[in-house]
């Protein structure tokens, strides 16, 4: 301590301010646990580190996708549904009963050792091998076919999410679900539309669609309102018991699938837009489904010219989007040269989903000067797209975004399906890229400033920003400006983290005895 007195009078005999003392000794503690993180990963301990690593959120996060397929058998047991073994396959009842359908109950089929493998197996890349006419493409997607489960069981979802994502020190996650897609089907199945959206958007909201709109929204709100209840109530939120989940905050997104006739993706974006207006859990909308599927490509860029039109006649709203999930060999070449640009030019979106062929865009650099300029931030999910696109190591454009100064975060997309953590992540990007500390938490900081959570961003405010950087206590002033940002709050709860996993980790002395 007197060591550390005598340096600090030096340091203000020579003019240095006390912030700059504190910014130093907090720059000081994190290359100290910079060092204590290489340690650990020279000496197998870098899952238990990376894991208490505060990490801000996951925000690009399939709700469906980020369960686990064991957790689906077990939810579909319980629920008496049944197993298609010629698939494999979870399925609802159609008839009297399972055998009444040719398929065995879903309790049986967990009971049974091969069948449970089987059924694991296919509702997840667990296993994955490439063979003849089957591609990591295929085995991933098509894992979306094979779920059934209960409606009742949102809220169960949000709660295994949020007790997985507490135990990885995660503050924040942005999950993609869908509320209502089978209501919209006998109101605009039969709707043709003419491609002048004008007209289109007058002729759904004047038919059964617009009449039922009220009724649908509501029917949403009160879906989202039990599953979060009921999260709280499985994870034991505010009680002496409460689950380390309780303390992640959970916002949706408004999936629409795109890979739908035009009217009904359309209607679900229009759904979406008064959902993010009257719903403050859903703060954005994406579209999802794979982005080389027939109608997804066809209809590129009419689903961005509905995102415009929306935005320009109903007000502005968040959207990420999924674009360049796609790469040479998966299409054809002219389909990689469009999809990112026009979903930033066209589609406003304000964050990437993917972005891997960005190589081939037309005037890539452009285009990437243009994220840096316009702050488009990137999803970058490293095991999805090496198992989805084969991309990864130094093929993966999070090289090039690097290089380019593009913003970007990491995320899981489908946790469940690719059996993987953001902990998982996070130590592959460490790994594989020789990422330093003062990154990785850079990353991290970046998945809530590029959030849709609503408010200014903490870094933007001098004073916050300087508190922060410093270490210290929050003034009067950054108070007063953290009540009025709940994304900045969330942020300074970061930092608080941060501060802690920094002072805390450290080279481990022991003596070595066991040589002996």
């Amino acid at each position: 301590m007197r060591g550390l007195t005598f340096a600090l009078s030096c340091l203000l005999s020579l003019g240095v301010t006390l912030g700059a003392v504190a910014d130093s000794q907090r720059a000081l503690k994190a290359r100290t646990a910079g060092d204590a993180l290489a340690w650990s990963a020279q000496n197998g301990r870098l899952r238990p580190v990376m894991e208490s690593f505060p990490k801000g959120g996951d925000i690009h996060n399939h709700l469906s996708g980020a369960i686990y397929a064991e957790t689906w058998l077990d939810w579909a047991a319980e629920d008496g549904l049944c197993a298609d073994m010629a698939v494999p396959a979870i399925r609802m009842i159609k008839g009297d009963s399972c055998a009444a359908d040719g398929w065995i109950t879903a309790m049986e089929a967990r009971a049974n050792k091969d069948h449970r493998r089987e059924i694991i197996n296919s509702l997840s890349n667990r296993s994955y091998v490439p063979t003849l006419n089957w591609s990591g493409h295929d085995d991933f997607f098509v894992t979306f076919d094979r779920k059934a489960a209960s409606p009742k069981r949102f809220g169960d979802e949000l709660a295994m999410v949020a007790r997985r994502a507490g135990q990885q020190n995660i503050l924040y996650l942005e999950l993609m679900e869908t509320t209502i897609l089978g209501e919209l089907f006998p109101l605009v199945g039969d709707v043709k539309l003419s491609g002048d959206l004008d007209a289109d958007y007058k002729t759904l909201m004047g038919g059964a669609f617009g009449a039922a709109m009220p009724d649908l929204v509501a029917s949403a709100r009160k879906q989202i309102k039990a599953a979060y209840e009921k999260k709280d109530k499985i994870l034991k939120c505010g009680t002496p018991q409460a689950d380390a989940g309780c303390d992640v905050e959970i916002r949706l997104l408004h999936q629409v699938v795109r890979e739908l006739e035009p009217a009904l993706v359309y209607a679900q974006f229009i759904l979406g837009w008064q959902m993010m207006a009257d719903e403050r859990m859903v703060v954005g909308a994406n579209l999802v489904a794979p982005e080389d599927g027939y109608i997804a490509l066809r209809d590129y860029s009419l689903h961005m010219r509905m995102i415009d039109h929306l935005y320009q006649n109903l007000g502005a709203r968040n959207i990420a989007l999924h674009a360049g999930e796609l790469t040479i060999g998966l299409v054809r070449p002219r389909q990689l040269e469009f999809h990112i640009r026009e979903a930033i030019e066209i589609g406003h979106a304000k964050r990437i989903g993917h972005g891997v062929d960005i190589v081939y865009e037309d005037n890539m650099e452009g285009l990437l000067d243009r994220m840096v300029k316009g702050d488009i931030m990137v999803e970058i999910n490293l095991t999805s797209n090496e198992t989805i696109l084969g991309v990864y190591g130094r093929d993966h454009p999070i090289v090039l975004y690097r290089d380019m100064q593009v913003p970007y975060a990491l995320s899981t997309d489908d946790e469940g399906v690719s059996r993987i953590d953001l902990t998982h992540e996070y130590m592959r990007f460490y790994q594989d890229y020789d990422v330093p500390y003062f990154e990785l938490r850079h990353a991290s900081r970046n998945s809530l400033s590029y959030s849709f959570l609503p408010g200014a961003s903490l870094w933007d405010n001098a004073v916050c920003s300087q508190d922060a950087e410093q270490g210290s206590t929050a003034g009067a002033a950054c108070q007063d400006f953290l009540k009025g940002s709940e994304k900045a709050r969330m942020q300074w709860k970061l930092e608080e983290r941060f501060r802690a996993f920094e002072d805390n980790l450290k080279i481990p002395v022991r003596k070595r005895t066991s040589f002996k």
